[in-house]
């Protein structure tokens, strides 16, 4: 992998840390580690050390409008550069068009839509400044399509996003930035063993069900995730920009 340093958002626990250490794994020389978990964001970046590359980890809540350029800014002091960003960190707290309210509203979008705004902006920049190439993935959802009534505000959010990363994609593709986004499907994340059993109370045998439902007998796991994140990231996927893949056990628009 030819990107130097590697930020990762929402990397102290599942999809993002798994990112941060196949990113390490396959040769950055240093991760960016970001959470609000002091201890979880410790863990994980001795994890992205053991991996074999430098780690950093920087507290931070993404819903502050200030979270993007102090991250932005601790990788710049601590490593001097930013090659790729994996947008991975997301609230997919449930809220439908008719019960949301703003606050809910306003949470989702200053972490699932501000925040990678702006640390793609704070990198393109940084890019441009350098005159370097450079590599962005967006964690998406399969509910950007429309989703669940459920998750009227996570799908918009989620939706939003992928229209910036098309757009930036279009915008920078001279620069050689290229941005690509993953339409996930359920992946068995803490965060969602914690929704799914305790937050809409379907206990500890929800997955056993959820896994007999799909195709695959299994939900997605973390690792599934990084690897086709590591694939966009890195130059194997060159010089593919603007792609939004659906990663799902199930075909959207498919009949039976």
């Amino acid at each position: 992998m030819k990107w130097r340093v590697v930020v990762v958002t929402g990397s102290t626990q599942g999809i993002g840390s798994a990112i941060a250490r196949a990113a390490a794994s396959a040769g950055a020389q240093a991760v960016v580690v970001t959470g609000r978990d002091a201890a979880k964001g410790a863990a994980a970046a001795a994890e992205v050390e053991r991996c074999g590359g430098a780690s950093l980890f920087v507290a931070a809540d993404l819903e502050d409008p200030d979270a993007p350029d102090e991250i932005f800014d601790a990788a710049l002091i601590r490593f001097g550069q930013v090659d790729a960003l994996a947008n991975s960190a997301a609230l997919t707290d449930r809220g439908s068009l008719a019960e949301a309210d703003r606050r809910l509203w306003d949470r989702l979008f200053a972490v699932n839509a501000r925040a990678p705004f702006f640390l793609m902006q704070r990198l393109v920049n940084h890019l441009r400044g350098r005159g370097a190439p450079g590599s962005i993935v967006n964690i998406l959802s399969v509910h950007a399509h429309g989703g669940a009534p459920s998750l009227a505000v996570y799908a918009s959010t989620k939706a939003a996003l992928a229209g910036l990363t098309k757009n930036t994609a279009h915008a920078h593709r001279f620069d050689r930035i290229r941005v690509n986004g993953i339409n996930l499907g359920w992946v068995d994340t803490p965060a969602e063993r914690h929704m799914q059993a305790v937050t809409l109370g379907k206990g500890e045998g929800w997955r056993d069900a959820a896994a007999a439902a799909m195709p695959f007998r299994r939900l997605m796991t973390p690792d599934d995730v990084a690897r086709l994140s590591l694939f966009l990231m890195s130059e194997d996927s060159e010089p593919m920009s603007g792609a939004l893949i659906d990663y799902a056990q199930f075909v959207f628009g498919g009949l039976d």
